[in-house]
């Protein structure tokens, strides 16, 4: 087996770091994501080569981005398809010669910003499917390798990579433009990238298959790309809001497991185990978005239900009712019958299970609910808690059958056999 040296290691690190912006910036010249990718991986193995050999650069991002346009211009000049190119730009560099070069060089030194933006943009276009904006938005934006994605969701490395190749050839297929789009076009579309980031970050949170519990790499990389894009768009409330969304929630990762890797519920967590700092940055990023106008956007919303269990020490400090109203809120701007589900379990908390139990049986037809297994879990909670043993442990058992994670089903088994113990006592 060969080790790496320091060196390879090193290079590594800055490549995975600057890959997505690399990326970008070369999409945005040469309109073609693979061949961008391409040179991006040219320029890493020129690095492998020369670093060890000459030293890291003081700047090896600027490095490698230099390496690549050297590539381009190369690539340019010697295929078939160099003057299709240098027409886009306006200039024959066959011809032109050095100032040519100089061009290119300018117009790929444009605002890195921008280019991220772009290709966030493009990696959630709605042309996609939604698990094909996933894996290329990890792959392009996260720099996550197939394999990594593959893992992480449990799916084949091959399925991966024929998702993002099929993604890829879809956006070149249909010349979707390398742009950040404007207007109802623009607000639709960052719609689709939030969502994205926030799928990504509660399939860590929550994995919905396998043996974990949790995923938290997945999670920290959905804040990375909040992060992100709350950089390239510093006005917008709702990325603001979904930021503060996953740094609150992140926070409890360490207190949701016990010892042996079991679910551990938020009421009988160790808030003393809470990420105070994720915190603090949650409520700092929430206080943006509701400057900025957003109280009433959907990720603020539900940062703020956050923020209100983030501010209890305790749990019986937990101000219930008011988490109760902002559910209210929520359903009134995105209509959602897990949304009623959620403020439920607030009623049952501020009101009693009874409150609870009469808005989820006035929901639970619901078709989109049917085989959603904390529909009946959580309605097993408050059979308990009203004393009702026996439907109780319906309901758990329901839903032990209907999740595929692992951890959660035990977990579910075990409230299962706690209804049966009460009912023989």
């Amino acid at each position: 087996m060969t080790v790496e040296s320091p060196t390879h290691h090193a290079i590594k690190d800055v490549f995975r770091t600057e890959q997505p912006r690399l990326i970008a910036g070369l999409t945005r010249v040469v309109r073609d994501i693979s061949l961008a990718e391409e040179l991006a991986q040219d320029a890493l193995l020129v690095a492998l080569k020369t670093w060890p050999e000459r030293g890291v650069p003081d700047n090896p991002a600027a490095w490698l981005m230099q390496t690549a346009k050297r590539r381009a211009i190369d690539m340019f000049r010697h295929r078939s398809m160099a003057r299709d190119k240098l027409a886009e730009i306006g200039r024959d560099m066959d011809s032109a010669g050095d100032d040519a070069i100089e061009a290119l060089h300018e117009q790929m030194d444009d605002e890195v910003g921008d280019d991220l933006l772009k290709m966030i943009f493009t990696a959630c276009h709605p042309i996609l499917p939604a698990e094909a904006q996933v894996a290329l938005t990890l792959r392009l934006v996260g720099g996550l390798t197939t394999e990594e994605i593959a893992r992480a969701f449990l799916v084949a490395e091959p399925t991966i990579g024929q998702r993002i190749v099929r993604a890829k050839k879809t956006i070149a297929t249909a010349q979707i433009p390398y742009a950040v789009p404007s207007g109802p076009e623009r607000a639709e579309r960052l719609a689709s990238v939030l969502g994205v980031i926030y799928l990504i970050f509660n399939e860590g949170y929550s994995a919905t298959a396998g043996d974990d519990w949790m995923r938290p790499q997945l999670s920290r990389e959905a804040i990375r790309l909040g992060q992100v894009l709350a950089g390239l768009a510093p006005r917008d409330s709702e990325v603001h809001g979904l930021v503060a969304l996953m740094e609150i929630q992140a926070s409890r990762m360490a207190a949701r497991m016990g010892a042996d890797g079991e679910p551990v519920l938020l009421l009988d967590q160790d808030r003393n185990r809470w990420d105070h700092q994720a915190i603090a940055r949650g409520l700092s990023a929430l206080d943006q978005a509701i400057a900025l106008g957003g109280e009433n956007g959907p990720y603020t919303l539900q940062a703020a239900i956050a923020a209100c269990h983030a501010r209890a020490r305790i749990a019986a400090d937990t101000d219930w009712a008011r988490i109760a109203g902002l559910y209210g809120q929520l359903a009134q701007v995105t209509p959602s019958s897990v949304v009623e589900l959620n403020r439920a379990v607030a009623l049952s908390m501020a009101e009693g299970p009874a409150a609870g139990l009469a808005l989820i049986d006035s929901i639970r037809g619901d078709p989109a609910l049917a085989r959603y297994h904390l529909l009946y879990s959580v309605r097993g909670d408050m059979l308990g808690r009203l004393g009702r043993h026996a439907e109780a442990a319906e309901e758990f058992e329901r839903a032990a059958g209907l999740t595929r994670n692992a951890r959660e089903k035990a977990f579910l088994l075990g409230r299962l056999e706690d209804e049966r113990r009460a009912l023989a006592s």
